[in-house]
């Protein structure tokens, strides 16, 4: 308690990631009375001088409202449809609701594409600070109009993380219909539906794992945690814990903190922010990487992969060294000099990443440094 409270009392740069469930009603109808309690919350931070970013999902959701569709659509045209069709109409709302506090508005559409090129990222880093800086709130979607598979982020969660390191913010919360990441307890249910919990000794055919307490702090994302997340249930949204803690990994890797909330709780974000037990918090890592290692890390998809073995990930992890040619056991992929690279033990566990200094074709024949130090990410 004390820990989350001294790291949340010095945040001013936020990034909140709005679910759809929590933007839509039961119709998928976009629900201008749930939309219009958050604004409020939004809007109590920013007249604390708290600067806000939003990364809003709803569009597709919007859009299959008004294209009368019940299932979130499978076929690339019919999202792409759907986006277009309910972009406006949630930007209408945010427009509407944030100006009833005098608030500015600004609609940022990215893809992949438009943070992977090192200078279109930082002319994306300028234009929010520029944005931030007049006081007026950066609501962030994926381009989902124009997006295709190779140049997608995949879902609204890894976006909020991704806007979060591109803007180097103080904080992600990532609010949607559940309470945090959930520790399952052991229990049985009777035939009128009451679980009891039993100890680990109790035979196996009265044991079956069920959602429990939540866990408040995670300080490490470990395999343990990761086997806590699950997928979403939901016919409008994509996702679920599996894409939060995948977007936690990405952000305490920053040096950010990631909160997950119940965006249904009053005054949620007011109490996160006083360092309440609301939701799970990721700590961050205290070794916070800067701005062209966060690149290197998080904004492009590896063209390759090498593999090397235990000396030469020792002499990387542990003594901070360049990868030589000679601790590398073999390479994949067709990449040119200057691509990213996944840097994999023989396990083909990634644990690093870099920009290579020779190509896939180069790499039999190579000698002396690979990727030297400078260009590579520990993970």
């Amino acid at each position: 308690m004390k820990l989350r409270h001294e790291i949340l009392a010095k945040v001013n740069r936020i990034v909140i990631k709005l679910g759809t469930g929590l933007l839509t009603d039961a119709r998928n109808q976009l629900s201008a009375r749930q939309i219009e309690g958050l604004i409020t919350q939004i809007a109590a931070l920013h007249e604390q001088k708290k600067q806000i970013i939003i990364v809003s999902s709803g569009a597709i959701g919007a859009g299959m409202a008004e294209l009368g569709l019940k299932q979130r659509p499978k076929k690339l045209d019919e999202l792409q449809a759907a986006a277009a069709i309910g972009q406006s109409k949630l930007m209408a709302v945010y427009d509407e609701l944030f100006g009833k506090f005098g608030i500015t508005v600004a609609q940022i559409l990215l893809t992949h594409d438009d943070l992977k090129d090192r200078t279109r990222h930082l002319n994306a880093h300028n234009t929010l600070a520029t944005i931030l800086a007049h006081g007026a709130v950066p609501i962030i979607n994926e381009n989902d109009t124009v997006a295709v598979e190779e140049i997608k982020f995949g879902d609204n969660d890894r976006l909020g993380a991704l806007a979060a390191t591109l803007i180097d913010a103080d904080l992600l919360v990532i609010l949607s219909h559940v309470e945090g990441l959930l520790q399952p307890v052991v229990g049985r249910v009777t035939p009128r539906g009451v679980r009891v919990v039993l100890e680990d000794s109790a035979p196996p055919e009265v044991r079956r794992p069920t959602a429990g307490s939540v866990i408040h702090t995670v300080p490490l994302i470990t395999s343990e945690i990761e086997a806590l997340a699950g997928d979403t249930d939901r016919t409008t949204s994509v996702g679920g814990m599996k894409s939060k803690i995948d977007a936690a990994k990405i952000v305490t890797r920053a040096g950010i903190p990631l909160v997950i909330a119940n965006g249904e709780r009053a005054n949620v974000l007011r109490d996160i922010l006083a360092g309440e037990e609301v939701g799970t918090i990721f700590l961050p890592h205290t070794d916070k990487l800067a701005s062209r290692k966060r690149w290197i890390a998080f904004f492009q998809h590896p063209a390759g992969v090498v593999v090397v073995d235990e000396g030469a990930k020792e002499a990387l992890c542990t003594n901070g060294k360049s990868l030589l040619a000679k601790g590398i056991v073999s390479s994949e992929g067709k990449f040119e000099e200057g691509d990213l690279v996944s840097i994999r033990a023989k396990n083909q566990v990634e644990f690093a990443r870099g920009l290579t200094k020779v190509s896939g074709i180069q790499m039999k024949s190579a000698t002396g440094v690979v990727i030297h130090r400078d260009d590579m990410v520990i993970l």
